[in-house]
């Protein structure tokens, strides 16, 4: 039998900031700990109470949201975070490159997040966490998930059972693939994984939707109908974001109140 609690903003590590959103709808007596988690990684050069707004759009059922800001602040009196180990320029556009490098994003969220707080402290599995980026944090969400799954393969190779749990529930990420700095060598992870993004100019282009897929088993991919990346606009491009977590998210209705989860 499994025991979760709710996390607080007293669970995570101080140098986090860190806003939680909890579902709207009362807890049940008998399991007073939503049964989903979803993450929330804001995009380059944004702040988790900016994004914070979305978590309270969203209105999902069940689950309990997490916005992290991402830790490094943005030079050059810039405003913002960033997710990368570095700040570099695209030399094509000069604007900000999204894709500089996640080692210490992953080790944020793998080790502090998912399985320091949420995994450990508040009693969570893997398979019920979800997590949604956008831009810049859809790479990070995409690199910690990789990391993730990494624990299946390596207990096989050990001779011991290989740990379906290891893997996320899903990964949303919004105007951004698996990102050119990720190691696509070893087994794919199993974490489903959605992308979504504009038509051209997009950087959720055909050949970095196949890079995407070398790295992950499940991927599937949504165009809006307009150019350009961003957050959705309406509810047509809405739709395959939310469809996603109908198919993810997991659900106590219909489970007689007294019910205990057996794993």
């Amino acid at each position: 039998m499994t025991s979760k609690k709710p996390p607080s903003p007293a669970d995570f590590p101080t140098h986090l900031t860190v806003t939680i959103t909890p579902p709207q709808s009362p807890p049940r007596a008998t399991h007073p700990a939503p049964p989903n988690i979803l993450l929330l990684l804001h995009g380059l050069g944004d702040t988790a109470a900016a994004f914070t707004s979305f978590a309270q759009a969203l209105n999902l059922p069940e689950t309990t949201i997490v916005t992290i800001q991402a830790p490094n602040p943005l030079p050059f009196d810039l405003g913002g975070f960033h997710w990368g180990d570095d700040v570099s320029f695209d030399s094509a556009t000069g604007t900000l490159d999204m894709d500089a490098g996640f080692k210490r994003a992953t080790t944020l969220l793998v080790d502090e997040v998912i399985r320091g707080v949420l995994v450990r402290k508040c009693g969570y599995r893997p398979r019920e966490i979800l997590i949604l980026g956008f831009g810049q944090g859809g790479m990070a969400a995409l690199v910690a998930a990789r990391e993730m799954g990494k624990e299946n393969t390596q207990g096989a190779s050990a001779g011991g059972n290989a740990d379906a749990d290891a893997s996320l529930s899903g990964v949303i990420s919004i105007g951004a693939p698996y990102p050119l700095s990720g190691s696509t060598v070893g087994a794919k992870s199993r974490t489903p994984v959605l992308l979504v993004g504009g038509r051209e100019p997009t950087a959720v282009s055909d050949g970095a939707i196949r890079r995407t897929k070398q790295a992950f088993e499940f991927v599937e991919a949504h165009q809006y109908a307009r150019k350009g990346d961003g957050m959705p606009r309406n509810r047509e491009e809405m739709m395959p974001v939310m469809q996603f977590f109908a198919r993810r998210l997991r659900s106590w209705q219909g489970v007689p109140e007294g019910s205990v989860e057996i794993t």
